[in-house]
This record gives C-alpha cells, sequence and structure tokens, in this order.
C-alpha cells in the first residue's frame, strides 16, 4: 500500500499532466445550474424533460465497471450517484478522465438525470470539468475514527465524513439565530464592545494580555463585555445584547475552553426575579423553533424544559449535599472543611470562593433538570447587589441543568460607592495571590458615578448550552476549532 508522501507525488504528476493539456484544475468558479439537493427534489420533472443539468462537488468514492465508473458526489446540500462511461465520453475523454481524477477532487458534471435498475437516482456525464484537484488522499477509514484528538486538530476532514457532526453545527448556529430572534423581538438592541480593553471585568477569570505597538499600550483580551454593555445603559439604552467571543487564560476541560462565545444582555428596571421568568419563556421559544419540543435527552437521561423551573437557594443546596451550614460557618472552618473533602482552594479566596469550589464539585453535577440556583453568599459576584431582606446574600441566580452551568445572571450593582469597595476588595484578594479577581476599573466607576438605573444582568454560555442540547459530553464537540496543543 502506498505511503501518504507517494500518494503525493503520484497527484502531483497528474496536476503536472493536466496543466500540460492547457486545462487549468483550479478555476475560479463553476456553471452549475443546480445545487445537488435541488436536482433530487426536482428529480422527476427533470427526468421527464430529458434537460441537461451542471452539478458540482466533490468525489467521494468511485466503483469501476470496465468500460464505466459510478461516482458519489457530493456537496454541502446531498449526494448523488455520477456515471461515466466510454461510449458516452468518447475513448479519449474517458481515459483522461481515468488518468487525472481522483477521490477527493472537486468536479462539475453536464448531463441528464436518469435512474439505475435498482431505482438509484443518477446523472449520466455528458462532460467533465475539473474545480480542485485534491493533493492528499482522503482518509478511507475515517468514519468511526476512535482517535478524537485528530478530529477536533483536522475538523474539515471531520465534517467531510461524520454528517452527525456537521448537523451538530448547523443545529448551534439554528440555536444562536432563535436566540437572536427572540431578543430582538423583546425590544432587546444587539451591539457591539471592545475586544481589546485596557482594564479586563466583568467576570472572576485570567486574563490573555497582549500590547498595543501604536500607543504603546498593555490591551487584555475581554472576558467578559459586562461593563461596556453597562456603560450602554448609563448612556440611556434600556435593552442591550451581545453575542461575544471572551478569552480567559485559564485551565481547560470538558466545560473549559480559553475562547468561548457568550450571549449577555442587560435590561434596565428589571431584576433577577424579572430574569427568571424571562430565561424559562426565552428556553420555551427557541427549544420549540428548534426542536419541536421542551424535552431533550442528554447521556441517556431526560430532561424536561417545561416552565416553571426549580429554584433553590444556595445555602439549602450547599447543606444538603455538604451537610455543611454556610451561615454558621467562618472561612478558617470552612477552608478545612474543604481540605477533608479533597477540594481545591484558590491562593487568596475567601469564604464565599471557598464555598463555590465546593459547590462546584458536590453540588451542582447533581442537579440533573433544569433548575434555578439562586442567592449565592456575599463575595461571589462582586458586581451583583445583595438581597434587601437579606444582605449576606446576592440577588443572583444560576441556571443548571444535566449538571452543567448555563446561565449566571443577577440584579446588577449600580452604587457607585459599594462597587467601589467591592472592587477594593477584590484588588486585596488579588495581592494576596487570587489571580481570578477582578480589578478596579476608574472609568466603570465613574460611569456609575453619573448615575445607571436599576438593571438585571444575564449571561450564557453557548457552547455550553449547545453541548447540552446536542449531548455532547465536551465544548471541544461543539467548537469547530477548539483550542489544542500542536503535535510538535
Amino acid at each position: 500500500m502506498a505511503s501518504i508522501d507517494e500518494i503525493k507525488k503520484i497527484r502531483l504528476k497528474k496536476l503536472e499532466t493536466i496543466q500540460k493539456t492547457g486545462i487549468f484544475p483550479f478555476p475560479e468558479k463553476t456553471k452549475r445550474t443546480h445545487r445537488i439537493s435541488e436536482a433530487l427534489k426536482d428529480f422527476n420533472a427533470l427526468l421527464k424533460s430529458k434537460k441537461e443539468v451542471i452539478l458540482a462537488g466533490r468525489i467521494k468514492s468511485s466503483r469501476g465497471h470496465g468500460g464505466s465508473t459510478f461516482l458519489d458526489v457530493e456537496d454541502g446540500t446531498g449526494k448523488i450517484q455520477a456515471f461515466f462511461r466510454k461510449d458516452r465520453l468518447g475513448e479519449k475523454g474517458y481515459q483522461f478522465f481515468l488518468d487525472s481524477i481522483d477521490i477527493g477532487d472537486f468536479i462539475e458534471i453536464r448531463g441528464i438525470l436518469f435512474k439505475t435498475k435498482k431505482g438509484e437516482k443518477t446523472i449520466e456525464t455528458v462532460d467533465f470539468n475539473i474545480l480542485a484537484k485534491s493533493l492528499l488522499p482522503l482518509p478511507e477509514k475515517w468514519h468511526g475514527l476512535t482517535d478524537t484528538e485528530e478530529r477536533f486538530r483536522k475538523r474539515y476532514l471531520d465534517l467531510i465524513f461524520n454528517k452527525e457532526v456537521r448537523e451538530k453545527f448547523e443545529l448551534r448556529s439554528k440555536i444562536i439565530k432563535e436566540i437572536r430572534r427572540f431578543l430582538d423581538e423583546e425590544g432587546f438592541l444587539e451591539v457591539e464592545t471592545p475586544i481589546l480593553q485596557p482594564i479586563y471585568g466583568g467576570a472572576k477569570a485570567k486574563p490573555f494580555k497582549t500590547h498595543l505597538n501604536a500607543l504603546n499600550l498593555d490591551l487584555y483580551l475581554r472576558i467578559s463585555p459586562e461593563l461596556y454593555l453597562k456603560r450602554l445603559l448609563v448612556g440611556g439604552f434600556e435593552k442591550v445584547y451581545e453575542i461575544s467571543r471572551c478569552f480567559r487564560n485559564e485551565g481547560m476541560d470538558r466545560s473549559h475552553n480559553p475562547d468561548f462565545t457568550m450571549l449577555e444582555f442587560y435590561w434596565a428596571y428589571a431584576d433577577h426575579k424579572d430574569l427568571m421568568k424571562l430565561t424559562e419563556k426565552m428556553f420555551e421559544s427557541f427549544l420549540k423553533k428548534t426542536f419541536g419540543t421542551l424535552k431533550i435527552k442528554y447521556e441517556e437521561k431526560d430532561i424536561d424544559f417545561k416552565p416553571p423551573w426549580s429554584r433553590v437557594e444556595f445555602n439549602q443546596l450547599f447543606k444538603k449535599y455538604t451537610k455543611i451550614n454556610l451561615k454558621e460557618i467562618n472561612k478558617e472552618a470552612l477552608e478545612k472543611e474543604a481540605k477533608k473533602l479533597g477540594v481545591e482552594i484558590p491562593k487568596g479566596a475567601g469564604k464565599a470562593e471557598v464555598a463555590d469550589e465546593i459547590y462546584k464539585k458536590f453540588c451542582r453535577p447533581k442537579i440533573w433538570q433544569p433548575t434555578f440556583v439562586i442567592h449565592a453568599p456575599l463575595g461571589l459576584f462582586p458586581l451583583a447587589k445583595q438581597l434587601p431582606e437579606d444582605p449576606a446574600n446576592l440577588a443572583n441566580i444560576q441556571l443548571v441543568a444535566g449538571g452543567w452551568e448555563i446561565v449566571n445572571a443577577f440584579s446588577e450593582l449600580n452604587d457607585p460607592l459599594e462597587q467601589r469597595r467591592r472592587f477594593e476588595e477584590q484588588e486585596k484578594s488579588f495581592k494576596e495571590g487570587l489571580e481570578e479577581a477582578q480589578r478596579l476599573d476608574e472609568d466603570f466607576i465613574e460611569a456609575l458615578e453619573y448615575g445607571m438605573p436599576p438593571a438585571a444582568g444575564f449571561g450564557m454560555g453557548i457552547d455550553r448550552l449547545t453541548a447540552l442540547l446536542t449531548n455532547s459530553h465536551s465544548l471541544r464537540e461543539v467548537i469547530l476549532f477548539p483550542t489544542m496543543k500542536p503535535k510538535s
């Protein structure tokens, strides 16, 4: 069996021969009259009229029978069988086909549609042109390949051979489209905010740092668009959203990728209770339009998104699964409990962060049906308002389903003095070694000092949502080109 290098040499020789005949094997365009799906849909009418059509696509397989050859040709919409025979193309034309064309090549086929004796819809080739000569062979046994790392590295091959992978990404696009439609119809304005930021903020995360030569200025890739979207509330917009690419220089696992897609929206004169109702309404809308049902299956278990969803307080959930009462334990004692449980605590973490690390390991994975985990301890989200009736806890919600945190949202803090105090606490934690602490943003504080209306803010990971809805175990299954360590 020839090696890949030997096959490439043979194909380069073919390419040279084709060019010597005066044919350019990479033409600018095709004269295609129909996409394959259109030809198959109108097959009976085209068959009856005996009208010639021109199709184009990639050769996926080839079967020779003496003076004839059957090909499977596929474009982005479907697949059809093509029939090449010597007495139709002429001896010279058929020999050129045999000598020049390989599986993986893109070709243009002019011909007439017919059905074979077995009833297979086929195009009989009258003439053909090369559209792109492939130099490397398609991996014959790619389908079902167990090397998932290779699939992610060469996603283009994964898409060629795995129909279900392609369908996942088409579904991802449809989910985003329907979410966008819902927000537009609810009166939200889609906006764009900076990716390069002088101060990173809006979340607890370690950023990527870069440098702008033109201004001799250090900048950061955004970890969240939050603080810029809130500035728009100060400026008078009442409903804004952004579907944005965010970047966090953190660990990688099945639920984290260094760059990911986030939906964030901000809604003036609303609170976290309003957000719960709107979130249920949004999920009901896009799930029905995308899937036709509110029930999905994830890892062999059913998840039912029919509202209303359960609401459970963070402290109650924490106590249920850890037997620890957060209101009655101090930070030092909680750290000892975390150590007993085998939970690693980041350097400089406060009591709320310690509780969150325990929650993520022992509580969140047990939540399967859609559930709002509400009222996290003060200190966990520095941009969230406290509950007026219980200032030790926040006016926040986290939507969890299938063990995934999908949404993080809250009533937004709009008191500039309290926001400064929270930022200063975070700066102290940062100096003590908490790399993910939020930083003091003086420009944002100044914006708040001009006045920001009471508002609710919402953040949802699009990749996590898609992974859950497409029954994918890892984010890498639903990100077209996930971050990978080079083989070398």
